[in-house]
C-alpha cells in the first residue's frame, strides 16, 4: 500500500473517530425527557427505586414466578373482592397492585402451609397416623395465611385512617389560616404541605400532585371524598370542592370542621375513660374486695376456732 492510500486511510479512520466523539458530546449535553418533564410533575410520589442487588432475580424467584401467578389468579377467583382489595389498598396508601397483592397471600398461605407440614412430618415420626388430617391441616394453615394478610391490610387502613384523623383538625386549621391570609385553595395546601408530615399530609400531596398534572381542583377533591373511608375527610373535600366551584367562604367552614373533629375526639375519650372505669371495677371486686374481707374475717374464725 502506497504512502498516499495509507495516509487516506488513516485520516479517515481519525475523521470518523472524531465524528463519533462529537456525536457523543451532544447527546450527553442534550437535556433527557425526564429533566425537561420533572420540574412539571415534582409533586408526584417518586417511583420505587430497585438496587441491583434488590432488582436482581435469582433463579429460583424466576423458576417460581409464573407458579405464583398462577396461585395468585387461583386466589383472585376462589375469594374474590377485588374492588374490595383496591379501595383498602388505596386507603392504605399502599403501592402494591391487586396483582401483587394476592401474590404475597399466597407467600403467606405457602408460609402457613410449610409450618404445618413440618410439624406434621414431626408428628408422623413420634406416632405414625392417616395422612388425611395433615393434608386438611395444610390446607387450613394455607388458608389462614391468605386470610391473615387480607386481615393485616384491614389492620393498615384502621392505623392509617386513625392517624390521618388525628393530623386533621391541626391541618384544617393550618389551611383556614392560609386561606384567610389571602391565599388560594391550592396555594394554601402547597403551603400546608410543604411544611406538615404525616399520613394526611401525603394523601394531601398526592392530590396537589394530581392537580398540579392538569386534574380540575374539584374533580381531585371529589375523587378525594370518593376513595377515602373517613366521614370527616369526606366532608373536608366535599367542601372544598363546592368553595372551589361556587366561590363560598372557605376559612369558616374549615375552622368550624376542626372543631367538629376536635369535639367528637373528646366524646370519644369521655366514653373510652367511662367504658374503661367499669373495666376497673372488676379487679376491685373479684380480686381485692374478696383479699380484704378475708384478711378481715380471718382472725374472727381463728380466735372461735382456738376457744373450741
Amino acid at each position: 500500500m502506497s504512502a498516499v492510500a495509507t495516509g487516506a486511510l488513516l485520516g479517515l479512520t481519525a475523521a470518523l473517530g472524531l465524528g463519533l466523539v462529537a456525536t457523543r458530546v451532544v447527546a450527553i449535553r442534550r437535556p433527557r425527557l425526564e429533566d425537561r418533564v420533572l420540574p412539571y410533575v415534582r409533586d408526584l410520589a417518586p417511583a420505587r427505586r430497585t438496587t441491583p442487588a434488590a432488582g436482581a432475580r435469582s433463579s429460583a424467584a424466576v423458576v417460581l414466578a409464573p407458579v405464583l401467578r398462577q396461585a395468585a389468579d387461583g386466589v383472585e377467583r376462589v375469594v374474590g373482592g377485588a374492588t374490595s382489595v383496591r379501595r383498602r389498598l388505596a386507603r392504605a396508601g399502599s403501592p402494591l397492585t391487586l396483582h401483587e397483592f394476592r401474590v404475597h397471600q399466597v407467600q403467606w398461605g405457602l408460609v402457613g402451609f410449610a409450618i404445618a407440614a413440618a410439624y406434621g412430618v414431626l408428628r408422623t415420626w413420634t406416632s405414625p397416623g392417616s395422612p388425611l388430617p395433615l393434608a386438611l391441616a395444610c390446607l387450613g394453615a394455607f388458608a389462614c395465611g391468605v386470610l391473615l394478610r387480607d386481615n393485616r391490610l384491614s389492620a393498615q387502613v384502621r392505623r392509617r385512617e386513625a392517624a390521618m384523623l388525628a393530623e386533621f383538625p391541626t391541618v384544617a386549621e393550618l389551611l383556614a389560616l392560609s386561606v384567610a391570609a389571602g391565599e388560594s385553595p391550592v396555594g394554601a395546601l402547597d403551603r400546608v404541605v410543604r411544611r406538615s408530615g404525616g399520613e394526611l399530609s401525603r394523601e394531601l400531596g398526592d392530590l396537589l400532585a394530581r392537580i398540579r398534572t392538569g386534574q380540575p381542583v374539584a374533580d381531585a377533591f371529589d375523587d378525594l371524598a370518593a376513595t377515602t373511608g373517613l366521614t370527616v375527610v369526606a366532608r373536608f373535600a366535599h367542601g372544598v370542592a363546592v368553595a372551589v366551584e361556587r366561590g363560598t367562604p372557605l376559612a369558616d367552614v374549615l375552622h368550624a370542621q376542626a372543631a367538629d373533629v376536635r369535639e367528637a375526639g373528646r366524646r370519644e375519650l369521655i366514653e373510652q375513660a367511662s367504658r374503661k372505669e367499669i373495666a376497673m371495677m372488676l379487679p376491685v371486686v373479684f380480686l381485692i374486695l374478696p383479699t380484704t374481707v378475708l384478711f378481715a374475717f380471718w382472725p374472727g374464725l381463728i380466735g372461735l376456732s382456738l376457744s373450741y
